[in-house]
């Protein structure tokens, strides 16, 4: 058993990373090079680690990085394209025209849209978009960025196609001999056993996500109503149910046959052909169309530098619906707005599932790998064309003939990306590096990792209660990163070695970890910053984080008690 002392020094990265950016509210890219430079003190003083691990550590957290960087590049880069070309405008103009009632909006682009952005993409991206797209529509933008915010949770743990899973737990469990050791003995790979992690996971979100459509509809008419009442959302309560179960249907079918890349992608896609085709046949329209006050009656600090639209039919688009791309010269129809997203999909599952091309793909001549790093035994990989950031640019690619990109729109697409993508690059570099010195501490000395002696801490402290509290813990994780995939990383193995301490099912845990990640995302500083930006109203986060608290604890709770219940009653024997 770790003393108090080793417990205390083995906090010190996390106690660093949450004193400075919570308590001095440093940004990521200042934070966590710093936190990397304690876990390295740690690692050196309280645990003995050689400069030759604690360097292997830090590069295999670099590749890891690199990973996940690659896949985050790809997919803003398509969706930067796509706003280029005016494809955007379009498939929001597709939702615009289909309901003027906000409320009836708000579940198409918000839970719907706002899941497929986030499967697509992910890393904060549906809130900066959907943002202004209901800023555009006539949203006061402080409404527009709340419940932008609160939709896509059910999809954020398989955002950016299953990023948070692929990479926050495969790989990151695939370097932990403790873990990998106690998985094969239960004869499966760790690719097949984060498989079954991702049907807990979708299993709870679907449980919980019950209400999530209706909650965000509730939040806009609660706090930005004339009413201040969440009646007006009562109305719309058949069509939110609706709308939740036809997206999660298909959800939870694609985590169970497909595994965690598909999910929200495919969830998404049948939600938004399902819903938008049943409100087209004239089907759960409430009695009366809702909208906000005259926007004079509006306080202050619900409108910032950017006013909204007149809602109705978006910016850029004509009277007959069809959206005209930046040149002004192309109307562009629906199926071609759609058509990148569709062979986004394609190219996905035929990687994946089809073996000739999975072999392709997967081959070494397109693997870019270093084994036993400066003899330490540790190694790390980039698939070149198997990770999904190459099927983003590959789509990328065909995109340019396929929407008559001009020269200038593809320059922009590619320097708005790189500027989006950079300020990550930093803060995933050193959060990845600082897991991988705490993982690695126990290997490198032949003792309990720091992360092993935090779990066996909390393992004592909360005793057999503890799965309540694993979501929570996971969404501190994001509040602290801004990123589901970082906040499996961070607490992934703490996660399994706690219900390893206290006997309780570690695929169930860690289920409840990946969605924590994505509550946090609720509250994390720089989406919140991110998404007020983009709307003209920076300044205005702890009124945002107050609001967004609301469906965090609901969510926190619900999942807590859900995961006691499946780990001591209904699923006990689960590994």
């Amino acid at each position: 058993m770790a003393s108090t002392a080793d417990a205390l020094v083995a906090l010190l990265p996390l106690a660093t990373i949450a004193f400075l950016m919570v308590g001095r509210y440093w940004p990521a890219t200042r934070a966590m090079p710093v936190a990397w430079l304690v876990a390295v003190g740690a690692g050196v003083v309280g645990w003995g680690m050689s400069a030759r691990w604690i360097a292997a550590a830090s590069i295999v957290g670099f590749i890891t990085a690199a990973n996940i960087l690659y896949i985050v590049f790809g997919a803003i880069l398509l969706l930067y394209t796509l706003k280029r070309t005016g494809a955007f405008d379009v498939i929001n103009q597709g939702f615009a025209s289909v309901s003027e009632d906000r409320r009836v909006q708000v579940v198409l682009l918000v839970f719907l849209m706002g899941s497929f952005i986030e499967a697509a993409a992910g890393f904060g991206t549906p809130a900066a978009i959907v943002g202004p797209l209901l800023v555009g529509l006539g949203f006061p933008p402080l409404a527009a960025v709340v419940v932008a915010l609160t939709g896509n949770l059910m999809a954020i743990t398989f955002g950016a196609v299953g990023t948070p899973l692929i990479i926050g737990m495969i790989d990151v469990f695939g370097s932990v001999d403790t873990v990998s050791s106690a998985v094969s003995a239960q004869g499966l790979t760790i690719e097949a056993w984060v498989a079954e992690i991702a049907v807990w996971a979708a299993t709870y979100h679907v449980v919980v996500g019950i209400v999530l459509p209706f909650i965000g509809v509730a939040m806009m008419t609660r706090f930005f109503g004339e009413e201040r009442s969440i009646k007006p959302a009562l109305e719309v309560l058949p069509l939110t149910l609706f709308a939740w179960a036809s997206f999660a249907v298909p959800y939870w079918l694609t985590a169970y046959f497909l595994g965690p890349e598909f999910p929200g992608l495919i969830g998404a896609m049948v939600g938004l052909f399902v819903t938008v085709g049943v409100l087209k046949a004239g089907f759960f329209h409430p009695d009366e169309e809702w909208d906000f006050g005259p926007q004079e009656a509006w306080p202050d600090h619900w409108i910032g530098d950017i006013q909204p639209g007149e809602g109705g039919v978006a910016a850029g688009t004509s009277g007959d619906g069809s959206v005209t791309a930046d040149g002004g010269a192309v109307q562009m129809p629906l199926w071609k707005a759609w058509m990148p997203y569709a062979l986004v999909a394609v190219l996905l599952v035929v990687t994946r599932v089809y073996d000739p091309v999975n072999a392709f793909v997967t081959q070494d001549l397109f693997t870019l790998a270093w084994t036993d790093i400066l003899g330490t035994g540790l190694g790390d990989s980039f698939a070149v064309l198997y990770l999904p950031g190459a099927v983003f640019v590959a789509v990328h690619l065909l995109t340019i003939p396929l929407h008559d990109m001009r020269t200038d729109e593809i320059t922009a697409a590619w320097s708005e990306t790189i500027e989006k993508v950079t300020p990550a690059v930093v803060a995933l570099l050193f959060a990845v590096a600082t897991v991988q010195i705490m993982l690695q501490s126990g290997t490198a000395t032949g003792t309990d990792s720091m992360l092993i002696v935090l779990s066996d801490g909390m393992a004592s402290l909360a005793g057999g209660v503890y799965p309540f509290f694993a979501a929570y813990v996971g969404a501190f994780g994001a509040f602290l990163a801004g990123s589901n995939t970082v906040s499996d990383i961070l607490f992934g193995t703490f996660q399994y070695g706690v219900a390893d301490q206290i006997g309780t099912s570690k695929t169930l845990m860690l289920g409840a970890q990946a969605v924590g990640g994505a509550i946090g995302n609720l509250i994390a500083v720089h989406n919140v910053v991110a998404a007020l930006a983009v709307v003209g109203l920076v300044g205005e986060e702890g009124r945002v984080i107050r609001l967004e608290l609301i469906p965090l604890v609901y969510y926190g709770t619900a999942t807590g008690l859900l995961t006691l219940v499946f780990s001591y009653v209904l699923f006990p024997g689960v590994f």
